[in-house]
């Protein structure tokens, strides 16, 4: 029998709520499509969430996404509404008491990896330029709030991860946040996979964590994507990456860097204490050793 990989992350991430919300899903799903008169289609690519491709009454192209209803959804909504389509896909329909949102489809939802890194480089910084734009709705979280990663790992009784490292990131985390000269409507995980190909303009953002803080923020993601890259060959690009992201996000380039470093650390940190089948340190690990002797101190 094929693995489910949906169900094994939903289990590993929520435990007993989440499989009974799997137990639920399919008839969700039915309820959902009648309710809203909807034709449900193929699922398209998943891992914390349900997500099929759907058709409205009226023959439009949609995405009907569900999760386990504990509100983490709620920032992407808040996100979406604020964009309104500028940039990334539009929200036509929530119902955060389900975990659902219904969304524009991109179509042909090609992703951002299938360009060139130097373009795909620029798609992404422009994207980042008209995001950040939207004036910052209430009621989202501040990245100053994810320092308590940091603190929550230099706590463990062992080390899986360089202390020194952790420590200089999350200085930093402190330091950024409360030198930023502006904060906006960030997307917090824009990178080649959550880009895709549309036709109401050529790319879309997708997946947006929703979060408030400096736009240097956004710039730490795509540095270790795509998936499946050769680490020594991305932390080789981190540089000049972040020299055109910076540019297109109004930054000085020497603020993206520390950004780097420290979004690049707290990644590995997320993965180290939040996945049980973590083998060890990966690709973004190897971003910050290279971006390390950059940072400003």
């Amino acid at each position: 029998m094929p693995r489910d990989e949906l169900a094994d992350t939903v289990v590993r991430t929520w435990g007993g709520a989440g499989a009974a919300w799997l137990a639920g899903r399919d008839r969700l799903l039915a309820d959902l499509a009648c309710e809203l008169d909807l034709e449900l289609g193929a699922a398209l690519p998943q891992t914390f969430h349900a997500v099929r491709a759907v058709t409205c009454s009226d023959g439009t192209a949609a995405v009907l996404k569900a999760g386990v209803p504990d509100g983490h959804l709620d920032a992407e909504t808040t996100a979406l509404r604020a964009w309104d389509g500028d940039g990334a896909v539009r929200l036509l329909w929530a119902d955060p008491a389900r975990g659902v949102l219904l969304l524009e489809r991109a179509a042909p939802g090609t992703e951002l990896t299938a360009l060139p890194d130097d373009r795909a480089v620029e798609v992404v910084g422009g994207l980042l330029a008209r995001l950040h734009r939207a004036p910052v709705p209430a009621g989202l979280d501040h990245v100053a709030g994810e320092r308590a990663a940091f603190d929550a790992h230099l706590a463990r009784p062992d080390e899986p991860l360089p202390r020194t490292l952790v420590e200089r990131a999350a200085s930093l985390w402190t330091r950024l946040c409360g030198s930023a000269d502006r904060e906006v409507l960030l997307h917090g995980d824009l990178h080649q996979h959550n880009v895709l190909a549309a036709t109401r303009e050529p790319w879309l953002a997708i997946d947006p964590h929703g979060r408030v803080g400096d736009p240097g923020y956004d710039c730490g993601q795509l540095l270790y994507n795509p998936l499946g890259a050769d680490p020594a060959e991305l932390a080789r690009r981190a540089p000049d990456r972040l020299d055109r992201l910076a540019d297109a996000v109004g930054v000085p380039w020497d603020r993206a860097v520390a950004w780097g470093f420290a979004v690049c650390v707290l990644s590995e940190v997320w993965d180290a204490d939040g996945d049980a089948g973590w083998t060890g340190p990966g690709t973004a690990l190897a971003v910050a050793r290279r971006l390390a002797p950059l940072v400003a101190e």
